[in-house]
């Protein structure tokens, strides 16, 4: 199922991850690059959406960004399906719907669902260990379809282990000052509702957790990124490059292994009694009452962090500064719904149409 992508008028370039990594050409994960680059030069910001298709206030986050941005200072470097193998299928024997739809003004916008590991169509057969490289580190055998388990990645290793290279790649050619991981989790899994930020970006990360309760009306701690855990994105880009790595995590009640029917509407409203219950009995590391998480309110988060991000950065470097303008923030997405600036495929006949 294509999915459009409206541009905004910001887009000023689309490239492909092959680009960089001529070993992705032809593969499913070998997705769309979004580039908005802004008159007055400054920094250069590459937020990632889709590492988890799961997850899709990550990845609709992202969308918003490739679809209104305009920036006025700075680049911003946008991926909505960075794992496009994962979006492919939904969890097996996890009863996920295969889509859902957004609604909007003149109609509706359909995704697809995804899981949170690569295809094995794409990617076969797992390792009873996975041995992370270059650590050697031993994890699950299945995060070896992981995009977030497989940084800093490897040219001659598997779908995944590129696609991750390839970003490598795209960091390090493109001078990508901050990298911004978009994520959602289960209410049951402690790192949520955070920014899990490498000790490069600690002063950036702590400084944004500090506004956006002030800012936005919504708290968002912030936590270090684990030295001796291997293969995420915000431990191996700081590592192995010189950019700022973070990664965003926002609640998604879904995702809960006690929860109820994973339906649609369940998926957009966010609301699950199981999921309440389970916070009733101390399980939980987010609060969650009859009101759920809906999906506007997980989008907005993101955006708003994103955005914040960008304010923080450019106050501490005016010189090199990101401004970006157009983008709903956390009580606009709220107020309006996600849908309200996701654009009409079938009207946009003066923007570039690309599919995801």
């Amino acid at each position: 199922m294509a999915e459009p992508v409206v541009l905004s008028d910001g887009v000023t370039n689309v490239r492909k991850l092959s680009d960089y990594f001529d070993g992705l050409k032809n593969s499913f994960n070998d997705c769309n690059i979004y580039f908005l680059e802004g008159q007055e030069k400054g920094a250069t910001m590459l937020v990632i959406g889709g590492t988890h298709p799961e997850e899709p206030a990550a990845r609709l986050a992202a969308w918003l960004f490739a679809e209104n941005g305009l920036m006025e200072q700075g680049r911003l470097i946008v991926a909505l399906s960075a794992n496009r193998s994962a979006s492919t299928m939904t969890r097996l024997s996890g009863a996920y719907p295969p889509d859902y739809t957004i609604r909007t003004p003149w109609g509706g916008r359909t995704f697809r669902m995804g899981d949170r590991w690569a295809n094995p169509l794409d990617q076969w057969p797992d390792p009873e260990v996975y041995i992370h490289y270059p650590s050697r580190q031993n994890l699950a055998f299945v995060d070896i379809r992981n995009l977030n388990r497989t940084w800093p990645g490897r040219s001659n290793g598997t779908i995944t282990e590129k696609t991750c290279y390839g970003f490598m790649e795209l960091i390090r050619k493109e001078k990508v000052d901050i990298v911004i991981d978009l994520h959602e989790a289960e209410l049951q899994y402690p790192v949520i509702s955070t920014i899990v930020s490498h000790e490069k970006g600690e002063e950036l990360a702590t400084i944004v957790s500090m506004m956006l309760p002030d800012m936005e009306d919504f708290n968002m701690g912030m936590e270090f990124s684990p030295k001796n855990l291997h293969g995420l994105s915000h431990r191996e880009i700081g590592d192995h490059s010189n950019a700022i790595s973070l990664l965003f995590e926002a609640p998604e009640p879904f995702l809960d292994a006690t929860r109820g029917i994973t339906t649609r509407e369940k998926l957009l409203s966010g609301k699950d009694e199981f999921v309440v219950k389970a916070g009733e009995h101390g399980l939980l590391f987010e609060q969650i009452d009859e009101n759920g998480w809906p999906i506007d309110v997980r989008i907005g988060r993101h955006t708003s962090a994103v955005l914040q991000t960008m304010e923080s950065w450019t106050e501490e470097n005016p010189e090199k500064g990101l401004v970006c303008r157009n983008v709903p923030r956390y009580a606009e997405v709220i107020e309006n719904g996600a849908g309200y600036y996701l654009h009409d495929p079938s009207k946009s006949r003066t923007k570039k149409i690309y599919y995801e």
